[in-house]
């Protein structure tokens, strides 16, 4: 456990605020995050939906910049959309969700954050962990249609983030640092709730 993800749940446990976490299951190892619906409320609850349904078993770490951040919940291991499951076909991601970029949570190393397009409303399974600190992916004070909604933090497995964030990479296809081997998630869990 990091010294930041160490004293996050120091706090929480402190005030008695229930901490939900999900496992990510990874052909490189285990991440836990923790997820934060206090700050975050529709991003988790968004997130979580698509925990719920499988959306992310199966699908790879599609972007990976070291020194960036390491991306994933796009594709299946053949590089195909992922739709979302049990909705009948064709079966796209769910709708677009708002964003919550101006929470208090920052773009450190180890917080989790969704991806969008250039549509700041545009935020539907893609998410991403972030391997430094990158705090220009914060939303600006005086402008709500800034920055990238944090939602997470890895609170263990960073050992598996930096091994995935080291990896080999090349352009392929629309994907320009795509793994050169497939890392997979292999089952997202929702970890039982502590207080």
């Amino acid at each position: 456990m990091t010294k930041t993800a160490f004293l996050l749940a120091a706090l929480l446990a402190a005030t008695g605020v229930s901490a939900q976490t999900v496992k990510l299951q990874t052909t490189e190892g285990d991440i836990r995050i923790q997820l934060n619906a206090e700050k975050a409320p529709k991003t988790v609850a968004n997130f979580l939906q698509y925990v719920k349904a499988g959306h992310y078993n199966g699908v790879v770490f599609h972007r990976v910049i070291d020194g960036f951040m390491i991306q994933t919940g796009g594709y299946d291991a053949k590089l195909n959309d992922r739709p979302f499951p049990k909705v009948p076909l064709p079966r796209p991601t769910k709708a677009p969700i708002p964003l919550e970029s101006h929470n208090g949570l920052s773009n450190i190393r180890g917080s989790v954050a969704m991806a969008r397009t250039g549509d700041p409303n545009s935020a539907t399974a893609q998410f991403f962990i972030n391997v430094a600190d990158n705090i220009p992916l914060d939303g600006q004070p005086d402008n709500p249609a800034t920055g990238y909604a944090v939602f997470g933090q890895v609170i263990d497995g960073m050992d598996v983030v930096d091994k995935i964030r080291v990896t080999t990479v090349a352009p392929y296809d629309q994907h320009q640092h795509l793994p050169v081997k497939a890392i997979i998630i292999t089952k997202a869990l929702i970890e039982p709730a502590k207080k």
